[in-house]
């Protein structure tokens, strides 16, 4: 798995990936905002590459407090999904996030069904719906 930078040409494969998660994990009615995201990323943003193909996305950005670090549009192909990619993909913008400094916390909002999996890498619940979850963990950054 190689992950590198969003270039404007992996617009289609990240939309793709997108459509493979709707309407279960995304309802088809975003799907504009994610073009529209991908037009401009309001910060770093990654694809991931596995076996010559585009198998997932994610990025983050910092919030107007310095300390907090958001975590945007993050997927997996659904094919792909339950090998461990979603967590690398997670740990690689965690990592991203440690290296700009004075982050302390990392939120996300999320389908509701997603929720485990953010809670087995240590966020916590924090709010919201009966479809989206708000998220938080804390990022602790070893010397």
């Amino acid at each position: 798995m190689d992950v590198r930078p969003y270039l404007p040409s992996d617009c289609d494969a990240c939309l793709a990936v997108f459509d493979s998660n709707s309407p279960d994990c995304f309802p088809s009615g975003e799907r504009p905002e994610f073009a529209e995201f991908l037009a401009q990323p309001n910060g770093p943003y990654f694809v991931m590459e596995h076996e010559g193909a585009i198998a997932g996305c994610g990025g983050y950005f910092i919030t107007g407090e310095s300390a907090v670090a958001r975590l945007v549009w993050g997927m997996v192909r659904r094919e792909l999904q339950r090998q461990g990619l979603g967590r690398f993909l997670l740990l690689f913008r965690l990592r991203e996030i440690a290296k700009v400094g004075g982050v302390e916390r990392v939120q996300l909002d999320a389908p509701q069904h997603s929720a485990a999996f953010f809670q087995r890498q240590g966020f916590k619940l924090t709010g919201g719906g009966p479809d989206r979850v708000e998220m938080m963990m804390k990022l602790v950054v070893c010397p």
